[in-house]
């Protein structure tokens, strides 16, 4: 088994962090529903599925946090404070466990609910990554679209 080694990642590696699954306790035992407690604290740990984007990659990790998250929504940019990448290797599998000191909403407020709020999330967290959400031009495989396809932004049908 790996050490429990911890590795610091800088949060402005990536060109976003968007969350994509709301915060959830975690649990220690599904079928008991005990609930993982923090070893130093006691608080409960919980975790929260991020999209973090670098360049023209993504990925989902799910990021575990000493005491429950507030004010995040699906759809909307985060900040992950002091995250760290957790390598681990346990009965023939082997992974990395995502860790932050705290996990909070990157914009001020969040607005009201409704069918807005959905075309809401999608510009914010376009603005707030800095990308236009217009897939280019080698975006499909074998690098170029196909005949006669017209590229449009999926916001256009608002």
């Amino acid at each position: 088994m790996i050490g429990m080694r911890s590795i610091p990642v800088n949060e402005a590696a990536f060109a976003g962090l968007v969350c994509v699954m709301a915060p959830e306790v975690k649990l220690v035992d599904p079928d008991t529903g005990e609930v993982k407690r923090d070893r130093r604290s006691g608080q409960e740990v919980w975790t929260v599925g991020v999209c973090a984007m670098r360049g023209r990659d993504s990925s989902v990790i799910q990021v575990a946090v000493v005491g429950r998250p507030v004010g995040l929504q699906v759809g909307f940019p985060v900040r992950l404070e002091e995250l760290e990448a957790i390598p681990w290797d346990r009965d023939g599998r082997s992974g990395v466990a995502w860790r932050a000191q705290a996990i909070h909403p990157a914009i001020a407020q969040p607005p009201a609910s409704g069918a807005a709020t959905s075309a809401g999330a999608i510009d914010a967290a376009l603005t707030a990554t800095g990308t236009t959400g217009t897939p280019g031009p080698d975006s499909s495989p074998g690098g170029g679209s196909p005949a006669g396809a017209r590229r449009t932004d999926p916001r256009e049908a608002r």
